[in-house]
């Protein structure tokens, strides 16, 4: 086999690994809402700390590459991974499950930017739209399979084992790095590393997210506005570093291009959307409405359809449409999945299920895949690493804003009317009642994405697709 396309498999394992692991969980929340008697803003932080530790690490990926070697980084990275994947199976209590949590995202943070880098360096332009299409099939194949098979695993041997099957899912990527991967360095030499920035930036995002995590509870609202406020400012503190340092840990100005500006935000905005809307789906369809782990994770495969119909459309007519009608498309079809969600008031609906989620991944991930296809067009080779260590901590934000805000709403609104336990049969009609609404207050927040995505430059896109 060839030198590239190991390193390609490595790469693509390490990604599913990651991926499952993302979307594996939510279907085990439930039964982790019980075994610690917490509520819903409290087990949003199980997935927050997830992607909170993610994003944190990813900045540190190129200058770790260049200073360690990627074959070293990846394989650290993947034990890093392993250790809070065998932690969080084991926590006795949810803060301890949330540490662990926070560290397998430390560990898997750079699974994905530094493989990408690894790969993508070793094919031709022309030969990247392949690789793309391979990549995009493994990132659609983690989230229609993950869920199904964690609801067998939550049903049969609980929720623990959700996450001890990370344990021989990295074994295998972990193996074949340590026997395909050559120890290469930069040749470019290592510049400071940005501490400042870096703590900055970390201590930022962690302030915002508890502090939107804790305005969702009445008893601690003052702590949770103090916090939010304290995080703006450090992010502005970080904005005036980023503006001084000659080499930040992000250069912020990329963000004046409006491409890559605009693609970011759409992603914020419809994916993000999605992944709050999907913690939020699951609670309501396993608490409420009875339906087993199983068969609401089954609900990813209809939603993975949708997905793949929309990477077909894509790929076969981005060239030719430009972003514009996609972006398009892809709201209008998620703000109907949600509208479906919102009909939805018994287990036994699930052809309307079905298509909720089956509209949901298409719209979704036309979003998703044309966002993505228009934000480097305008960006120059020397600052694609750059760009990218943007976008992907703008897909993580993403995640976590989506389930933090929506858990928080649920939350609020569960409060609101008195309900307790929306679990109990006394509470079941008013607790559908606060679902619902959720899910079409999501259904309204796509029409800031339509509004965004009828403002894309369509024709100067296309002028930039027909250059040779």
């Amino acid at each position: 086999m060839e030198y590239r396309k190991r390193v390609a498999a490595v790469y693509l394992l390490g990604f599913f690994v990651d991926l499952v692991n993302l979307f594996i969980g939510n279907v085990a929340f439930p039964d982790i809402a019980l075994a610690f008697r917490c509520d819903v803003a409290a087990l949003a932080w199980v997935s927050t700390a997830y992607i909170l530790g993610l994003t944190v690490v990813i900045p540190l990926g190129n200058w770790l590459a260049a200073a360690y070697g990627g074959k070293r980084v990846f394989i650290a990275s993947l034990l890093l991974f392993m250790a809070g994947s065998l932690g969080a199976g084991l926590a006795g209590s949810l803060a301890q499950l949330i540490a662990w949590r926070a560290l397998q995202g430390l560990g898997g943070g750079l699974l994905i930017p530094l493989g990408q880098t690894m790969t993508y360096r070793l094919y031709q332009p022309a030969e990247r739209p392949g690789l793309t299409a391979l990549i995009l099939l493994v990132g659609q194949l983690a989230p229609a399979l993950s869920p199904a098979v964690g609801g067998l695993i939550v049903d049969s041997l609980g929720w623990r084992w959700v996450f001890f099957l990370n344990l021989p899912l990295a074994a295998l990527p972990l193996l074949l790095a340590c026997l395909w991967l050559r120890d290469e360095r930069e040749s470019l030499p290592v510049g400071r590393l940005d501490w400042a920035g870096l703590l900055l930036g970390s201590l930022a995002l962690l302030a915002v997210l508890q502090g939107l995590s804790e305005l969702a509870q009445p008893q601690t609202w003052l702590r949770g506005g103090v916090a939010l406020l304290a995080g703006l400012g450090l992010a502005a503190a970080y904005v005036r570093h980023a503006r001084r340092w000659p080499q930040p840990i992000l250069r912020l100005e990329l963000l004046r291009e409006p491409l890559l500006r605009s693609a970011m935000l759409m992603y914020l905005l419809v994916p993000g959307v999605f992944m709050g809307v999907s913690l939020v789906a699951m609670l309501y369809l396993q608490q409420v409405l009875g339906l087993a782990a199983a068969s609401a994770g089954m609900l990813m495969l209809p939603w993975s359809l949708g997905a793949f119909s929309a990477i077909s459309l894509t790929g076969r007519r981005y060239r030719h449409w430009g972003p514009r009608p996609l972006l398009l498309a892809g709201a209008l079809a998620q703000a109907l999945g949600f509208l479906l969600l919102w009909r939805v008031s018994a287990a036994a609906q699930m052809p309307l299920l079905a298509a909720a989620y089956l509209l949901m991944g298409l719209g979704g991930t036309l979003c998703s895949s044309a966002s993505q296809s228009t934000a480097f067009l305008r960006v120059a080779p020397e600052r694609m690493g750059e760009a990218s260590a943007l976008w992907n901590i703008n897909r993580q934000v993403s995640f976590c804003l989506g389930m933090v805000a929506l858990s928080m709403l649920l939350n609020l609104l569960l409060a609101w009317r008195g309900v307790v336990d929306p679990a109990q049969p006394a509470w079941r009609e008013a607790a559908t009642e606060v679902f619902h609404l959720c899910f079409l207050v999501a259904a309204a927040c796509m029409l800031l994405p339509l509004w965004l995505g009828g403002r894309i430059g369509n024709r100067a896109v296309l002028q930039l697709l027909r250059q040779p």
